[in-house]
């Protein structure tokens, strides 16, 4: 598959802020004039395969995830065997910094999304989406202010923030990744590692699998949504000074979290007799790829879809167990940004190996705002909606 057919896919969390311009060039999106796109990190892309350029332009649809970490947009339009990207913007906020201390959602943490939400603001201003869903995660779940919070963005950027419940976040993830799950398998397990929260779903295709990429959470047997992510495990850990003992003091926690999952024997001798495999997507995942493949800078074409085995994954981990804060903070796959998050989001992530382990895992380079975009364009296709004005959930004039 060459870069030009690869599927619309979000920058992980690694740099601080990008904006993705209309994709004109012929190849990957570039950034906008006006903006700095992180040096290490390439642009968005699109979904599915090119169309005819002569094709008549469609409705554009907007998908927003404002997580405890990372405040992310992708704008896009449908095309014929997928959707092509107009728009994208991506910023770590760490809106969720400190909240498992206080509780609340810190002045300088909202300060700092606000700014980040009002960027997107303007871009969906620009585009017009006839659909938009803005939805936010585990920070404004948890949060004694989170719906302060979302009241705050709505009054001052004419934002309608969503503030969706655990299963639907799982059921999106799914929705989003759904395409790179092996065809030839009878299940597999997806985990989405956040920054307050992780979460998990059990997909058993042993009773068929969904024709549809927006049906794929109907296939869903069980999940869970872990209340750890990389900040929290960070703040609660520490991610700076990571040694060997602490990095198994995180595993041990999430451990006793994962003890919870239902059906998590079944799971485990569905493992042993079928084939299954896992499937990650966060900025822990696609940095260890980034390592594992030993790039100098990071390439979403080379990460997105690449299978590591666990043997890949146990070499890498232990390398970053090994390395100096300093020496990740200067990684082009790490960066200053992740220094202090990505061993905690490796904890999270070998927990989850330990608990059900498999022989391979798959990176997705791709996740939530995907499944929005995803859910919304075959919604309509359904029910043979065309352009129409914007529905609730998108910016006011």
């Amino acid at each position: 598959m060459t870069d030009s057919d690869r599927s619309v896919l979000p920058v992980p969390p690694l740099g601080e802020a990008e904006v993705v311009a209309p994709d004109r060039f012929g190849g990957r999106g570039r950034a906008a004039p006006g903006f700095q796109e992180p040096a290490r990190r390439s642009g968005e892309g699109r979904a599915g395969h090119l169309a005819s350029p002569h094709r008549v332009r469609g409705p554009v649809y907007a998908a927003l995830d404002l997580g405890t970490n990372n405040c992310r947009l992708l704008i896009a339009r449908p095309q014929e065997r997928g959707f092509r990207v107009l728009d994208g913007f991506t910023r770590i906020v760490r809106l969720g910094e400190g909240l498992t201390s206080t509780g609340r959602l810190s002045d300088a943490a909202m300060a700092r999304t606000i700014d980040a939400l009002r960027l997107c603001r303007n871009k969906l201003r620009e585009h017009e989406p006839v659909r938009a869903r803005l939805i936010a995660t585990e920070a404004c779940r948890a949060a004694s202010n989170g719906a302060d919070f979302v009241a705050r963005v709505n009054a001052e950027l004419g934002l309608d923030l969503e503030i969706v419940d655990r299963r639907t976040e799982a059921e999106l993830a799914v929705t989003g990744c759904a395409d790179l799950i092996d065809g030839e398998t009878d299940g597999a397990l997806m985990f989405d590692i956040g920054g307050g929260s992780s979460e998990l779903a059990w997909l058993d295709f042993r009773g068929g699998r969904p024709k549809r990429q927006g049906r794929m959470s109907a296939s869903i047997r069980s999940w869970q949504s872990l209340p750890v992510g990389v900040v929290s495990i960070a703040e609660k850990f520490g991610g700076v000074e990571v040694t060997r003992e602490t990095f198994e003091a995180m595993v041990a926690h999430v451990t006793g979290h994962l003890r919870a999952f239902r059906g998590r024997q079944k799971l485990k001798q569905m493992i042993a007799d079928h084939a299954v495999h896992l499937i990650g997507t966060s900025g822990t995942v696609t940095t260890l790829a980034g390592l594992h493949l030993g790039l100098e800078r990071y390439e979403r074409q080379k990460v997105d879809g690449l299978w590591m085995s666990a043997t890949d994954v146990d070499h890498t981990i232990a390398a970053l167990v090994n390395m100096p804060f300093e020496r990740r903070v200067g990684h082009p796959c790490i960066g200053r940004d992740r220094a202090d998050l990505v061993l905690p989001g490796c904890a999270i992530f070998e927990a989850i190996r330990r608990e059900w382990p498999t022989s391979r895992v798959r990176v997705a380079d791709r996740g939530l705002r995907e499944g929005i975009l995803i859910s919304l364009i075959e919604a309509d296709s359904a029910a043979g909606v065309g352009r129409r004005p914007v529905g609730a959930g998108a910016p006011r004039g």
